[in-house]
Protein backbone atom coordinates (compact mmCIF):
# COMPACT_ATOMS: atom_id res chain seq x y z
CA UNK A 1 0.00 0.00 0.00
CA UNK A 2 1.16 3.48 -0.87
CA UNK A 3 0.48 6.03 1.86
CA UNK A 4 0.95 9.80 1.74
CA UNK A 5 2.23 11.46 4.92
CA UNK A 6 1.66 15.08 5.85
CA UNK A 7 1.58 17.02 9.09
CA UNK A 8 1.50 20.57 10.44
CA UNK A 9 -0.24 22.17 7.48
CA UNK A 10 -1.48 25.12 9.61
CA UNK A 11 -3.86 26.20 6.85
CA UNK A 12 -5.44 28.46 5.82
CA UNK A 13 -2.72 31.04 6.44
CA UNK A 14 -0.80 33.04 3.83
CA UNK A 15 -1.92 30.32 1.45
CA UNK A 16 -5.26 28.53 1.67
CA UNK A 17 -4.41 25.08 0.32
CA UNK A 18 -1.29 23.09 -0.46
CA UNK A 19 -1.77 23.39 -4.21
CA UNK A 20 -1.04 27.11 -3.94
CA UNK A 21 2.60 26.12 -3.31
CA UNK A 22 2.68 24.50 -6.75
CA UNK A 23 1.49 21.32 -8.48
CA UNK A 24 3.77 18.90 -6.61
CA UNK A 25 1.45 18.21 -3.66
CA UNK A 26 -1.59 17.35 -5.76
CA UNK A 27 0.52 15.28 -8.17
CA UNK A 28 1.88 13.23 -5.27
CA UNK A 29 -1.39 12.72 -3.38
CA UNK A 30 -3.06 11.59 -6.60
CA UNK A 31 -0.78 8.51 -6.50
CA UNK A 32 -1.53 7.27 -2.96
CA UNK A 33 -4.12 4.88 -1.51
CA UNK A 34 -4.37 6.53 1.92
CA UNK A 35 -3.32 9.83 3.53
CA UNK A 36 -2.16 10.07 7.14
CA UNK A 37 -2.13 13.60 8.59
CA UNK A 38 -0.13 14.02 11.79
CA UNK A 39 -2.17 16.96 13.10
CA UNK A 40 -2.20 20.73 13.36
CA UNK A 41 -4.52 20.80 10.40
CA UNK A 42 -6.22 23.94 11.85
CA UNK A 43 -9.21 23.82 9.46
CA UNK A 44 -11.30 20.92 8.07
CA UNK A 45 -11.11 22.38 4.55
CA UNK A 46 -7.55 21.01 4.41
CA UNK A 47 -8.88 17.51 5.01
CA UNK A 48 -11.60 18.01 2.41
CA UNK A 49 -8.95 19.01 -0.14
CA UNK A 50 -6.84 15.95 0.71
CA UNK A 51 -9.84 13.62 0.57
CA UNK A 52 -10.35 14.28 -3.13
CA UNK A 53 -7.26 12.10 -3.62
CA UNK A 54 -7.61 9.33 -0.99
CA UNK A 55 -9.19 8.53 2.38
CA UNK A 56 -7.75 10.64 5.19
CA UNK A 57 -6.93 9.64 8.79
CA UNK A 58 -5.81 12.38 11.20
CA UNK A 59 -4.20 12.64 14.64
CA UNK A 60 -5.63 15.68 16.41
CA UNK A 61 -3.07 18.41 17.05
CA UNK A 62 -2.84 21.07 19.73
CA UNK A 63 -3.99 23.69 17.21
CA UNK A 64 -6.97 21.69 15.96
CA UNK A 65 -9.88 23.40 17.69
CA UNK A 66 -12.58 21.56 15.77
CA UNK A 67 -14.14 18.11 15.72
CA UNK A 68 -14.07 15.89 12.67
CA UNK A 69 -14.94 12.21 12.23
CA UNK A 70 -11.60 11.67 10.47
CA UNK A 71 -9.66 12.89 13.51
CA UNK A 72 -8.81 11.32 16.89
CA UNK A 73 -6.08 12.09 19.44
CA UNK A 74 -4.51 8.65 18.81
CA UNK A 75 -4.95 6.57 15.68
CA UNK A 76 -4.11 2.89 15.23
CA UNK A 77 -4.07 1.14 11.85
CA UNK A 78 -3.16 -2.40 10.81
CA UNK A 79 -1.86 -2.65 7.24
CA UNK A 80 -0.15 -5.70 5.69
CA UNK A 81 0.94 -6.97 9.09
CA UNK A 82 2.29 -3.60 10.25
CA UNK A 83 0.78 -1.94 13.33
CA UNK A 84 0.81 1.87 12.93
CA UNK A 85 0.32 4.27 15.81
CA UNK A 86 -0.10 7.97 15.05
CA UNK A 87 -0.25 10.94 17.42
CA UNK A 88 0.51 14.61 16.91
CA UNK A 89 3.26 15.04 19.49
CA UNK A 90 6.01 12.52 20.31
CA UNK A 91 8.50 15.19 21.34
CA UNK A 92 11.16 14.68 22.30
CA UNK A 93 11.25 11.87 19.75
CA UNK A 94 14.71 10.86 20.96
CA UNK A 95 13.30 9.31 24.15
CA UNK A 96 13.53 5.53 24.52
CA UNK A 97 11.00 3.64 22.42
CA UNK A 98 9.37 2.08 25.49
CA UNK A 99 8.77 5.57 26.91
CA UNK A 100 7.24 6.80 23.65
CA UNK A 101 5.03 3.70 23.58
CA UNK A 102 3.81 4.19 27.14
CA UNK A 103 3.30 7.95 26.94
CA UNK A 104 1.78 8.22 23.46
CA UNK A 105 0.21 4.83 22.70
CA UNK A 106 -0.99 3.62 26.11
CA UNK A 107 1.64 0.89 26.07
CA UNK A 108 0.23 -0.78 22.96
CA UNK A 109 2.60 -2.53 20.61
CA UNK A 110 3.25 -0.64 17.37
CA UNK A 111 5.72 -1.27 14.57
CA UNK A 112 5.53 2.28 13.19
CA UNK A 113 5.18 5.53 15.12
CA UNK A 114 4.04 8.55 13.12
CA UNK A 115 3.95 12.07 14.55
CA UNK A 116 4.31 15.75 13.75
CA UNK A 117 4.44 18.89 15.93
CA UNK A 118 8.17 19.59 15.68
CA UNK A 119 8.14 20.64 11.98
CA UNK A 120 11.40 18.66 11.78
CA UNK A 121 11.65 15.69 9.44
CA UNK A 122 12.71 12.34 10.93
CA UNK A 123 13.17 8.78 9.67
CA UNK A 124 14.55 6.39 12.24
CA UNK A 125 14.53 2.69 13.17
CA UNK A 126 15.13 1.97 16.85
CA UNK A 127 14.43 -1.12 18.92
CA UNK A 128 12.40 -2.64 16.11
CA UNK A 129 10.19 0.43 15.64
CA UNK A 130 10.13 2.86 12.70
CA UNK A 131 9.72 6.48 13.83
CA UNK A 132 8.50 8.89 11.15
CA UNK A 133 7.89 12.63 11.17
CA UNK A 134 7.29 14.11 7.72
CA UNK A 135 8.01 17.67 8.87
CA UNK A 136 5.80 20.44 7.52
CA UNK A 137 4.95 21.22 3.89
CA UNK A 138 4.60 24.93 4.56
CA UNK A 139 6.51 25.85 7.76
CA UNK A 140 9.60 23.60 7.72
CA UNK A 141 11.82 23.90 10.78
CA UNK A 142 9.40 26.62 12.00
CA UNK A 143 10.66 29.00 9.32
CA UNK A 144 8.25 31.47 7.75
CA UNK A 145 5.97 30.28 4.94
CA UNK A 146 7.92 28.41 2.26
CA UNK A 147 8.13 25.03 0.54
CA UNK A 148 8.73 22.21 3.01
CA UNK A 149 8.28 18.44 3.01
CA UNK A 150 5.86 15.56 2.54
CA UNK A 151 6.36 11.87 3.22
CA UNK A 152 5.72 8.56 1.51
CA UNK A 153 5.20 5.24 3.30
CA UNK A 154 4.98 2.06 1.23
CA UNK A 155 3.94 -1.09 3.08
CA UNK A 156 3.93 -4.72 1.98
CA UNK A 157 4.17 -7.89 4.06
CA UNK A 158 7.60 -7.86 5.78
CA UNK A 159 8.70 -4.73 3.88
CA UNK A 160 8.54 -1.02 4.70
CA UNK A 161 9.88 1.75 2.51
CA UNK A 162 9.64 5.39 3.64
CA UNK A 163 10.79 8.64 2.08
CA UNK A 164 10.67 12.31 2.99
CA UNK A 165 10.61 14.63 0.00
CA UNK A 166 11.36 18.28 -0.46
CA UNK A 167 8.61 20.16 -2.29
CA UNK A 168 11.21 22.43 -3.83
CA UNK A 169 12.40 25.88 -2.80
CA UNK A 170 10.60 29.20 -2.45
CA UNK A 171 12.31 32.15 -4.16
CA UNK A 172 14.55 33.85 -1.62
CA UNK A 173 13.64 31.36 1.13
CA UNK A 174 15.56 28.11 0.95
CA UNK A 175 13.99 24.86 2.07
CA UNK A 176 15.94 23.90 5.23
CA UNK A 177 14.81 20.27 5.25
CA UNK A 178 16.82 17.17 4.36
CA UNK A 179 15.42 14.40 2.13
CA UNK A 180 15.54 10.95 3.69
CA UNK A 181 14.97 7.34 2.65
CA UNK A 182 14.56 4.24 4.81
CA UNK A 183 13.86 0.58 3.97
CA UNK A 184 13.13 -2.22 6.43
CA UNK A 185 12.82 -5.86 5.35
CA UNK A 186 11.93 -8.80 7.61
CA UNK A 187 12.46 -6.63 10.67
CA UNK A 188 15.92 -5.44 9.66
CA UNK A 189 17.03 -2.00 8.55
CA UNK A 190 18.54 -2.39 5.08
CA UNK A 191 18.71 1.26 4.00
CA UNK A 192 18.79 4.63 5.76
CA UNK A 193 19.97 7.59 3.69
CA UNK A 194 19.85 11.29 4.58
CA UNK A 195 20.41 13.90 1.90
CA UNK A 196 20.43 11.51 -1.06
CA UNK A 197 20.02 13.09 -4.50
CA UNK A 198 17.93 16.19 -5.12
CA UNK A 199 15.14 15.14 -2.77
CA UNK A 200 12.30 16.25 -5.01
CA UNK A 201 8.89 14.66 -4.85
CA UNK A 202 8.44 11.31 -6.59
CA UNK A 203 4.99 10.81 -8.11
CA UNK A 204 5.35 7.14 -8.99
CA UNK A 205 6.80 3.96 -7.56
CA UNK A 206 10.14 2.89 -8.87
Amino acid sequence: MRIGLVTDTHLPALVRQLDELGPESAAFFATVDLILHGGDVTAPTVLDWLEQFAPVVVAKGNNDGFDDPRMLPVQFLDIHGWRIGMVHNLAPESRPVHVLRERAFHGEHVDIMIAGHTHLERLEHRDGVAIINSGSPILPHHKDTRHGTLGLLELAPERLHAEIFLLGHTNGRANPATPMTMTIEHGHLVQLVHGHGHGRLHTHTG
